[in-house]
């Protein structure tokens, strides 16, 4: 899917990288990774990992991202807002993210009010081991 430019983000040369790398990205993604990916793909090894954080504060402040820290990490991670949320199951061993299909909270009425609760949203994550992490373990 192709996507426009964010309405009311300034646009500068690096914001352009980092929105490049967020929107094409299959997964969450910390913001050590996509600087890694943003010089990886520019061959501009002048970038600053501060640069990727305003960038990322920038596109956070619009509420473009979906921010969010896994379970034993201290690293955020790093998601564009797409049409349909995703999430994920996470391997204990190599710490992949692996895509659930299908929502699971699907039939839950999430616009309902829950004890006097209105519910707006969702994050799930699933932890286990990945198919080789528990060959690895056999």
């Amino acid at each position: 899917m192709e996507y426009q430019w964010p309405s009311g983000v300034k646009r500068t040369k690096q914001r352009e990288d980092v929105f490049k790398v967020l929107t094409q990205a299959e997964e969450p993604l910390t913001a050590m990774e996509i600087f890694m990916r943003v010089t990886e793909n520019t061959q501009n090894h002048n970038y600053a990992i501060s640069t990727i954080y305003r960038s990322l504060a920038a596109f956070e402040e619009k509420n473009l991202l979906e921010k969010s820290t896994l379970m034993g990490e201290d690293t955020a991670v790093y998601e564009w807002k797409r049409e349909h949320h995703k999430h994920y199951a996470i391997c204990l061993g190599c710490r992949r993210k692996i895509p659930i299909s299908e929502c699971p909270m699907k039939q839950v009425q999430l616009h309902t009010n829950v004890d006097g609760f209105l519910v707006t949203g969702h994050k799930l994550e699933l932890y286990g081991y990945c198919a080789e992490c528990q060959k690895k373990q056999e």
